[in-house]
Formats: C-alpha cells, structure tokens, sequence
C-alpha cells in the first residue's frame, strides 16, 4: 500500500489551536493541490476525534469526480454519531474499530459505513485491515494520535508538510505529533523532495528511503 501523510502546522509545530471554531493553516493555493493529492489515492484517513471535533465531509471540491476517495476513520469508543458528515453518503466511510466496540458501532450506524475490526492499534494493523477492503493507497492526514502513529513508526512513503506563516503558542494544542520514539530521527533521516510555495504557505514533500525496510520489518507487503 502506498502511503502519503499530510498535514498543516503553524510555523511552531501545532495543528490547531484551542479554539471551538477550525483552525485554518493553508492557503486556497495550498488547499487546492492538497486536493489534487488526495484524489490520487484510494482512501483518506482521519482519526475520530477529528471526526467529531471538524465535522469533514472529506470530499474532493470541483470539479468533483466519478468517485470520491473512501473516508477512514478509527475509533476505541465507538462514539461516533451517524449524523456527522463523514456518513453522509457521498462516499464510501469506512470505521475501524477494536471487536469489543464494532459490533454495537455497525448496529448504530445502521449502514452508513463499514465497521472493521482492528487488531491492535499500531498504523500496521491499520494498513492490513484496509488492505482487506481493498484500499490500496492512503492519505493519512490526523489528528495527533494517528499522525504520531504513522510517523514514529515512519510507516508511510511520502510527507507532505504545509506551513503556515504564524505561531500559536499554546502548549495545550495539538502539535502535529506527540512525545514518541520515532524511526527517523538525526541518524536516519528522511529526504527532501522539494519545497513549493502555494500563496503564503510553504510546502515541503519528503520522501522516506526506508519504507522498504520499515514494511518488511512489519510484515507488510
């Protein structure tokens, strides 16, 4: 599965701040190519409380296509409501939960989504339960839990990071990861592909030279 995990920061590392209204990091520019980004791949993943807190549709903007991306989401609760967006029907959703939580989730929902069960909750059960749905390419985009997942096991083939030009400042926000014991770190460090300028937000792709390694280490193909 080919993985490519995006997210916006502000200039110091945080992802939103702690306000009750969405935090809006990119520029149209920026929104308008992650957009590109996102309808080349088979699915989109977002973590619950994104899901709740952000109410997204997760859909792809004009001009819309055949078929949008399928939306992933991942609870351990099961609290999700079937009235948010993301199971509004206009693409295929698609919740991962652990067995204790999915039987009851797929009998609420009623429908409106997929419920499989997860394993564990490390990004390679992740990746091996979409694989059995047939997803065969994800764009992970947050919130922090599932972003620090991804990241410190360096599970994922590509990074594409938007800066915005501001600070938040609060050290109660969501930073883009949480304290972790990452792969990639000053002696293995990941590569510069290139670095764009989308209106005022810089944005920079790395690629990951050792997902090879990294999937055969987490027995995935």
């Amino acid at each position: 599965m080919r993985i490519t995990v995006s997210v916006a920061v502000s200039i110091d590392g945080y992802i939103a701040d702690t306000s009750p209204d969405r935090l809006r990091l990119s520029s149209a520019e920026d929104f308008a190519d992650m957009y590109r980004a996102r309808a080349e791949h088979d699915a989109i993943l977002v973590g619950a409380e994104t899901v709740r807190r952000d109410n997204p549709s997760l859909l792809l903007r004009e001009p819309a296509p055949p078929v949008h991306p399928a939306r992933v989401t991942l609870t351990r609760s099961g609290s999700l409501s079937g009235d948010l967006r993301f199971f509004n029907g206009a693409a295929r959703s698609i919740v991962l939960a652990p067995a204790a939580t999915a039987a009851g989730l797929e009998q609420r929902l009623n429908g409106k989504a997929e419920v499989a069960v997860l394993a564990s909750e490390g990004p390679a059960s992740i990746v091996r339960a979409l694989n059995e749905l047939g997803i065969t390419s994800l764009f992970v985009e947050g919130g922090t839990r599932v972003l620090t997942a991804f990241l410190s096991a360096g599970l994922f083939h590509e990074l594409r990071l938007a800066v915005a030009p501001f600070f938040v400042g609060r050290a109660d926000a969501p930073r883009i990861a949480g304290p972790a014991t990452f792969f990639h770190d000053k002696h293995r460090r990941l590569q510069l592909i290139d670095t764009r300028a989308f209106g005022d937000t810089a944005v920079q792709r790395f690629g990951n030279p050792n997902i090879g390694e990294i999937c055969e280490r987490l027995g995935l193909s």
